[in-house]
């Protein structure tokens, strides 16, 4: 069996990422290439897609938010996802079942009866147009359900961000809606189709991020492993192994470059999950002695990276209309100049 070392994994990750090359695409079809993006803090969403497509333009990304060509949601480990519209219902459908049901493991002091009423009840509310957090929190307890059962609701019912709210001119996303039917279904019952979408989820999973293991599958969706394994049992998958022993599986044509294949400066924003998870860790994309600098629990967010060479080289700033650079190690040469200039680069787009 082939061994994949990390300086092959790393290309692999960056190609499917679109970090190797910006490439033209439109906004809702890089979203799909990429399983959506983690956006926690919204402004992560526009910073991921000016570090992969040959041409953005944040108005385009805040029009489609508006007119729902995409939508943010809970997703994928129940943080906030950036996806394509037509992604959102069946990678929704995909996670829901375990997401219930970790929801009420950790939550005991309510049901699954109290979480359908208060589903129930937000589906009523919304039923004339958007609310705010807060609006929807005090329907809830006027309605006499158990308080903090709103967050969970957003498992149990199709909700979604509505701008403003959760744009780059206006990041905090506290404005919910339902999920607008009129261009496609809404997400699918979880107990009726749910393990066709696993499947699909698995798939895209391998084509943004594989090669991978089982236990990446699992990590990146929040399932149990066993849902892992079964998801990949239905996909024809080629076999590799990692340098540690561990089982690696991918699609039959998704691409492998060359280890040696350059990989230009990129700058990220907060909570790029190319950093994040199985993936990023077999590819050492975030040198382990450099992590804290990076992520922290005292830090509201993560830090925004730069990569030199594939791999996180510092992290940046941008302050008083100029991004600024804080390398781990003193940059030379190419190194340096390239960074300075993809900030410069970065500086006229945030100006823009």
């Amino acid at each position: 069996m082939r061994v994949l070392g990390a300086d092959e994994s790393l290309r692999a990750l960056l190609a499917r990422q679109l970090l190797l090359e910006r490439a033209d695409l439109t906004v809702p079809r890089a979203l799909r290439r990429l399983c959506g993006l983690q956006t926690q803090h919204a402004p992560s969403g526009y910073l991921g897609l000016y570090a992969r497509l040959a041409e953005f333009d944040r108005a385009d990304l805040t029009a489609m938010l508006h007119d729902g060509r995409v939508v943010q949601a809970w997703a994928m480990r129940s943080t906030i996802h950036m996806l394509a519209r037509r992604d959102h219902g069946p990678f929704t459908a995909a996670v829901r079942t375990q997401q219930r049901a970790g929801w009420l493991r950790m939550h005991r002091d309510v049901t699954d009866a109290d979480m359908a009423a208060a589903a129930r009840a937000v589906r009523e509310f919304l039923a004339d147009g958007p609310r705010r957090q807060a609006e929807i929190t005090a329907e809830l307890a006027a309605r006499g359900l158990p308080p903090g059962t709103f967050p969970g609701v957003q498992h149990w019912i199709g909700l979604v961000r509505v701008p403003p709210a959760g744009t780059w001119e206006t990041p905090r996303a506290h404005v919910y809606g339902l999920v607008d039917t009129r261009g496609g279904p809404v997400s699918p019952d979880p107990e009726t189709g749910s393990g066709e979408a696993q499947v699909e989820l698995t798939r895209r999973y391998l084509s943004a991020f594989g090669p991978a293991s089982a236990p990446d599958v699992a990590r990146f969706a929040g399932w149990p492993v066993g849902v892992a394994r079964t998801a990949l049992g239905e996909l024809t998958l080629r076999r590799f192994s990692a340098e540690d022993g561990t089982e690696l599986v991918d699609l039959p044509r998704a691409p492998l470059p060359d280890p040696r294949t350059p990989a230009p400066v990129r700058f990220l924003g907060p909570f790029d999950a190319v950093l994040l998870l199985g993936h990023a860790a077999r590819a050492r994309i975030l040198p382990a002695e450099h992590r804290h600098h990076v992520f922290a629990t005292t830090k509201p967010r993560s830090a925004p990276t730069f990569l030199v060479d594939g791999r996180v080289a510092g992290t940046w700033t941008y302050r008083d209309g100029c991004v600024a650079v804080e390398p781990f190690a003193e940059l030379t040469g190419d190194d340096r100049r390239a960074v300075d200039e993809e900030a410069e680069r970065l500086t006229a787009w945030h100006a823009s």
